[in-house]
């Protein structure tokens, strides 16, 4: 009796965690229907490509394999010691559609063309149309080499 109790107790829980995942609330960073995908660039900032990034409020758009659903915009924020910021191009306030792929204006601010939500873009901060800051992934970067990894 005990063990019929315990895994219809165990199913019962399992099933309301399913249900709570997949819930239209948000969470603490984003929507609930904010897609996880796996982060894993490596930039080698010595390349043309990169070369934004050597300079403090240089950014790019990296829409490379493993970077997201809709690619990533990377800045940098400090030159000693080298400071970075990586952020998913989904909107982090709404769930993804049609136009809610994040963009850089004027070299200073991030935009959801949605609904014209901003953010700034050295610091991630909330200006108008949202209070959740855009999603933001770890970095790790080896002056030596001039080797920017970014990952989740």
């Amino acid at each position: 009796m005990k063990k019929t109790f315990s895994i219809t107790s165990i199913f019962i829980l399992l099933t309301f965690s399913i249900l709570n995942i997949n819930s239209c609330s948000n969470r603490d960073d984003t929507v609930s229907c904010f897609p996880l995908t796996p982060i894993s660039v490596n930039l080698n900032l010595n390349l043309a490509a990169y070369n934004n990034l050597n300079f403090v409020g240089g950014w790019i758009y990296v829409d490379e394999q493993q970077s997201g659903t809709r690619g990533l915009i990377v800045v940098r924020t400090a030159d000693n010691p080298a400071s970075f910021k990586v952020y998913d191009r989904n909107a982090p306030h709404i769930c993804p559609e049609n136009n809610t792929t994040l963009e850089v204006k004027d070299g200073i601010s991030i935009i959801c063309p949605k609904d014209n939500a901003t953010w700034i873009l050295l610091s991630g901060q909330p200006t108008t149309g949202s209070s959740l800051p855009p999603k933001t992934y770890f970095w790790n970067y080896d002056a030596a080499t001039k080797n920017l990894s970014l990952y989740n």
